[in-house]
C-alpha cells in the first residue's frame, strides 16, 4: 500500500481547499527553498495556485521549483485534482502576489518577519473570516482536505510550537535542513515578544500573532467552522495548526496527511508530534525512486519534501482508488507538459 494507514473513507463532496500566504520570514538568507531565491518567493504561492488550476504558472515565467531544480510539490496536487476530479479551492489569507485564477480573498495582510516579534496582523479577523466560510463550505461538501503554500512557513511553524509549548522539530526544502538558522531566527523572535517556551499555551491566537503566519489563523478559523471530516494536508506546518487547533479546545474530526518524505526525515519529528497531539497521520509514498524523471527522482535525497497539500492530495487518489504507479505517472504526465510550454 502506498498510504499508511489505508483511508477507508468514502465522501460524497470531497474538497479540496488550499490555502496562500506570505511571510517576510521566507526572505531570511538559506531558510526556504520554496523558490529559485528568497525574492522569489512572493511569487510562489500564487504559481502554486496558478499551476494547479491551470497546468501552467501565470505570474512568473516558469515553475516554481528549488534552487536544485526540483518541481514545486503543486504538480503532486494538479496530478491528484486530475486524477480524482476532486474541486479545488483557494484562499488568499495574505499575499504579496494574487494569483491570476479566481481565488477567495479575506483581506488579510502578509506575514511580517516574526524576528520583529510582530508576524501576523489582525489574527482575530482572518479566523473569525475562515470560521465564517467553513460554515458555508460545509453545506456543500461532507470531508475537506486542506493544504497550504507557505514559503518560510516551517521556520514559523517551529515558533508558534515552541510558545505553545512543543518541541517540534520542522522539515525544510531544503536538503540539508538548515536548523540552526531557524532556531536562530525564533529565539530572536521570542525575545523581541517577551515569549518563553510554553508561555502562550493557553493564547494560540497570540502565539500566531507574535511567530506566526496568515495560514495558520485561516486553517484553525476554516476547521472551527467546518465541523466535518477534515484532513489537513502538510507536513510539519500542519503539525503547527494541530498545536493550535488543541490548544484552542475544538473538538473536530481532524487528521493529517504527509508525505513519506516529511515523515522520515531524520531532522524532524512529524510522526512523534502527531502522537503528543493525538491526531491520526496519514503518509503517503510516491515511490518517486521508480521515476522517470530527473527532478521527481530528487524528491527522493530530500529535495522539496511536500508543500501546496501534496500529502493530503496523493491520500486523496488513494481514497479514490488510484495506484502508486497511476499517480505517479500522472505526475510525470503533468510535468511533461508544464516543463515543455514553460
Amino acid at each position: 500500500m502506498w498510504i499508511e494507514p489505508y483511508p477507508d473513507f468514502n465522501p460524497k463532496r470531497p474538497l479540496f481547499i488550499c490555502i496562500l500566504a506570505n511571510t517576510e520570514t521566507a526572505k531570511i538568507p538559506n531558510i526556504s527553498a520554496a523558490g529559485k531565491s528568497p525574492e522569489l518567493t512572493d511569487y510562489t504561492p500564487a504559481a502554486d495556485a496558478e499551476l494547479v488550476e491551470t497546468g501552467r504558472p501565470i505570474s512568473i515565467s516558469e515553475p516554481a521549483m528549488t534552487p536544485s531544480g526540483a518541481p514545486t510539490p503543486a504538480v503532486l496536487t494538479r496530478a491528484s485534482m486530475l486524477l480524482t476530479g476532486i474541486p479545488c479551492l483557494f484562499i488568499n489569507s495574505g499575499l504579496n502576489v494574487r494569483p491570476r485564477i479566481p481565488a477567495i480573498d479575506i483581506n488579510a495582510q502578509p506575514g511580517g518577519d516574526i524576528r520583529d516579534g510582530h508576524a501576523v496582523a489582525g489574527v482575530t479577523d482572518i479566523y473569525k473570516k475562515s470560521e465564517n466560510f467553513g460554515r458555508k463550505i460545509a453545506k456543500l461538501s461532507d470531508f475537506v482536505i486542506i493544504g497550504e503554500s507557505v514559503p518560510g512557513g516551517t521556520t514559523t511553524a517551529m515558533g508558534v510550537m515552541r510558545a505553545l509549548g512543543y518541541d517540534g522539530k520542522v522539515s525544510s526544502s531544503f536538503p540539508e535542513n538548515p536548523l540552526s538558522v531557524k532556531d536562530k531566527v525564533v529565539s530572536e523572535g521570542m525575545r523581541r515578544s517577551g515569549i518563553s517556551f510554553g508561555s502562550l499555551k493557553n493564547n494560540p491566537l497570540r502565539a500566531i500573532e507574535c511567530l506566526g503566519d496568515p495560514m495558520m489563523a485561516a486553517a484553525a478559523g476554516l476547521v472551527d467552522g467546518l465541523c466535518t471530516k477534515t484532513v489537513l494536508a502538510g507536513g510539519t506546518q500542519m503539525i503547527s495548526v494541530l498545536g493550535i487547533i488543541k490548544a484552542l479546545g475544538l473538538k473536530r474530526d481532524v487528521s493529517i496527511a504527509t508525505t513519506r518524505y516529511v515523515a522520515s526525515d531524520p531532522s524532524a519529528n512529524f510522526r512523534e508530534m502527531a502522537d503528543i497531539l493525538g491526531y491520526q497521520a496519514f503518509v503517503s509514498d510516491p515511490g518517486f525512486g521508480s521515476s522517470r524523471l530527473r527532478g521527481l527522482r530528487m524528491y527522493e535525497r530530500g529535495d522539496v519534501k511536500e508543500g501546496v497539500g501534496a500529502g493530503g492530495a496523493m491520500f486523496a487518489a488513494a481514497m479514490m482508488g488510484f495506484s502508486q504507479k497511476e499517480f505517479r505517472e500522472k505526475v510525470e504526465e503533468v510535468c511533461d507538459i508544464i516543463f515543455s510550454i514553460s
